[in-house]
């Protein structure tokens, strides 16, 4: 087993396997700038490896992801305006862009919930492991903005277009149990980190030309216009990112209290 060092994830390969751990449990493992860079970093260590077969991407305490760090001051609408737009296209984009493209099968492993941008993540995916019980939400609605990262993308292909809209406008969650019903996750397991790794192991005996190749042409039947969705998203947030009704949304966030939106 070896490790390498980064600033806000752990990774270490074992048995065949990169696994990626995102390591910041204080703020429910939302990403900010450092984060999203690590974990890009991380798939693309992978992937150069060639003792590297699979890659597990889990995360340490209650939260998978729980989406962008509102702490972060490129996204703090309180103190001025801002420019998600730019987020989106050089921070969350090329996030989603890196699983998405990774040569090795990514594992998402879900102990606990993901929220925001952060089930974008989740869902970029290739498999998909998750814990009893645990809570998938989109979340934009209630901050004033809409989904982004590809969520508008794989969420109407995923579960259709009249349920994702439901869920994304009312940010009600989903749970495993109802994520397995829309063929979402793989399975759910006690101990979802464990059965990822015994998933992966069956991987890794696989040719991996051909492990790569499935993934390529599964895409390529189902993602065909996945640059214009990310494009598309990245324009209308940068939109929203500037409204009175984000920044009033995040203060709220911030300030524990229900936001007043006035459509401004």
């Amino acid at each position: 087993m070896k490790a390498t060092s980064f600033e806000t994830i752990k990774y270490e390969v074992k048995d065949g396997s990169a696994i990626i751990t995102i390591n910041r449990p204080q703020v429910y493992n939302a990403l900010n700038v450092q984060g999203k860079l690590d974990i890009i970093s991380g798939i693309k260590e992978a992937n150069k490896d060639s003792t590297v077969r699979s890659i597990v991407l889990a995360a340490e305490g209650k939260a998978f992801c729980s989406g962008q760090d509102l702490n972060d001051r490129t996204v703090d609408a309180t103190k001025g305006p801002v420019d998600i737009g730019h987020t989106i296209e050089t921070e969350w984009n090329p996030l989603i862009a890196a699983i998405r493209g990774s040569d090795k099968l990514v594992i998402g492993v879900f102990q606990g919930v993901s929220a925001g941008a952060g089930l974008s993540v989740a869902m970029a995916t290739d498999l998909k492991i998750a814990a009893p019980g645990v809570r998938f939400i989109s979340g934009f609605s209630q901050i004033g903005l809409a989904p982004d990262a590809g969520m508008s993308f794989m969420l109407v292909r995923q579960i259709g277009y009249t349920k994702a809209l439901e869920f994304a406008l009312l940010g009600k969650p989903l749970l495993s149990e109802d994520m397995l019903k829309y063929n979402f996750i793989n399975e759910i397991a006690e101990n979802p980190l464990a059965r990822a790794l015994e998933l992966a192991a069956e991987i890794n005996k696989l040719a991996p030309l051909s492990v790569k190749m499935v993934k390529k042409n599964f895409q390529h039947a189902a993602e065909k216009e996945l640059s214009e969705v990310l494009d598309r998203e990245k324009y209308v947030q940068r939109f929203l990112g500037f409204s009175s009704d984000y920044k009033e949304g995040v203060g709220a966030f911030l300030e524990k209290r229900k936001p007043e939106f006035k459509g401004q």
